[in-house]
């Protein structure tokens, strides 16, 4: 018996997905729950797993193919090819085979359909193994190579695709796209060019993503521990270079919001700098403490995120939607948090962020940004923002000037916190003292938002920053 798996519905708005990546090919065997593809939408990036355990039989939509929710992906069975659900309609060839009772007459099909590749597979230098299923239901001809039974006609293409890049040397890309490395399982071309840059084996590398799945910072942390060992680190070349890839469905959308935001928008930004140094004092004084606590390390991301909040419901302006010639101001701070993944920057939403303290602000964007990356969140999760923060402490970078997507009217981005000398008055008098200083970008829509309700925006985020009692909202 056979299981129809059809593409879910991922958000109230979502009704089509795009076949991005088969993470497994006819024939193989999956596990309840297990994933069998990904599937990019407007709104995020995902993996459709398997309802039930058994043999992965056919698929119903190649890699870079667009469908409708609801409608179907593959069928998981026992191998049989028998099916309990609806066979998709029109597809008579598929009824055809899956209604004929006669292994006999299903093997003598499946030869002559797929004759012309069958010859094509005999001639080449690497012949592909059968799977074990197949293995077990043909009759035994070890000797003739034309009686290896071929995987379904409208799968026939993918699995060969997916399962033999290494083989082929007229699929490059086919080979960025899945990677199978010693015990790494599958990883993502970033991961692998960083791992390629670094001279990192993914085999020795012990993955902490969702399932095991190496992730980027294991990579780096295995070239760090490589680095700090005193093995050499080989100039870094990435695999793009002379290369050309079409737009991810992500990437495509992304990119038509931001140009239809900076078309509709009057953007400006506004840069102001904070001296963050109580902050980095009271994170470096609480630090063991907090961990401790929580299992996970303090930065300066949720304080800057609660002066803002609080910033927010003193100038609702800034947290503001233009609706038509109507200016609206959202009863509640939803905070967008940009986060860096494999897939490009995204931005989950922090309801209420508001009403939640420091401690609350960090477990909430340690929470968001480990889904995010697992390609863990749900749809929603990535909707109904109203104001939007982003750090690019992590890069270094000093100064950015963030776009507002639309229907949002502002965002806010922080530089990275460094040590500079700066004039400070002491007892009355000037005085050089070393401090801890970020720069505040905020771009906002000047259609609704004043220059000067930015800066009146931005020094209420600042003295937040310099004066607030930030303690006692650690629950330490």
């Amino acid at each position: 018996m056979s299981e129809t798996v059809n593409l879910p519905a991922l958000g109230e708005s979502v009704t089509e997905g795009t076949v991005t990546r088969w993470l497994k090919s006819v024939g193989d065997h999956v596990d309840v729950d297990e994933p069998l593809l990904e599937v990019s939408t407007d709104k995020v990036d995902t993996e459709i797993p398997s309802p039930v355990a058994g043999v992965l039989e056919e698929v119903y939509a190649e890699e870079d193919d667009t469908i409708d929710v609801g409608a179907p992906l593959a069928k998981v069975g026992d191998g049989s090819g028998t099916s309990s659900s609806d066979v998709p309609a029109g597809d008579s060839d598929h009824s055809e085979d899956e209604s004929s009772s006669e292994p006999s007459a299903s093997d003598e099909q499946t030869e002559n359909d797929a004759a012309p590749e069958q010859s094509e597979t005999a001639e080449s230098d690497a012949p592909a193994e059968p799977e074990k299923v197949a293995e077990e239901s043909r009759p035994e001809q070890p000797s003739e190579p034309e009686t290896v039974p071929e995987r379904p006609a409208a799968a026939s293409e993918s699995a060969s695709s997916s399962t033999e890049p290494a083989q082929s040397s007229s699929a490059p890309v086919q080979a960025e796209t899945v990677d199978v490395t010693g015990n790494a399982g599958y990883v993502t071309p970033l991961v692998r060019r960083l791992a390629n840059q670094h001279g990192v084996d993914l085999s020795t590398v012990e993955g902490t993503g969702v399932g095991g799945r190496v992730r980027k910072e294991d990579v780096l942390d295995a070239a760090s521990r490589s680095t700090s060992s005193g093995a050499p680190t080989p100039a870094a070349v990435s695999e793009l270079r002379g290369t050309s890839q079409p737009m991810t469905r992500l990437r495509s959308v992304a990119a038509e919001q931001a140009v239809s935001s900076r078309q509709t928008t009057a953007q400006v930004t506004t840069v102001v700098e904070a001296d963050v140094t109580p902050v980095v004092q009271l994170i470096e004084r609480v630090q063991q403490k907090f961990t401790e606590k929580t299992g996970k390390a303090l930065d300066v991301l949720p304080f800057f995120a609660k002066a803002a909040t609080q910033a927010l419901q003193e100038h609702p302006i800034i947290n503001a939607t233009v609706d038509g010639d109507q200016i609206v101001y959202p009863g509640a701070e939803n905070l967008s948090v940009a986060v860096d993944t494999d897939r490009g920057l995204l931005s989950p939403v922090i309801k209420n962020a508001s009403s939640l303290d420091v401690a609350g602000l960090a477990t909430s964007i340690d929470d968001l940004a480990e889904r995010t990356r697992s390609n863990s969140l749900k749809p929603d999760e990535l909707s109904g923002g109203t104001f939007t923060i982003a750090s690019s402490a992590d890069r270094g970078a000093l100064i950015e000037t963030p776009l507002v997507f639309l229907p949002q009217s502002a965002a806010l981005s922080v530089g990275a916190v460094v040590k500079r000398p700066v004039v400070v008055v002491v007892d009355g008098s000037d005085a050089i003292a070393v401090r801890s200083i970020a720069y505040l970008s905020l771009s906002y829509d000047q259609r609704i938002i004043d220059s000067t309700d930015a800066s009146r925006f931005l020094a209420a985020v600042t003295n937040a920053l310099e004066n607030d009692d930030f303690e006692s909202q650690l629950g330490l």
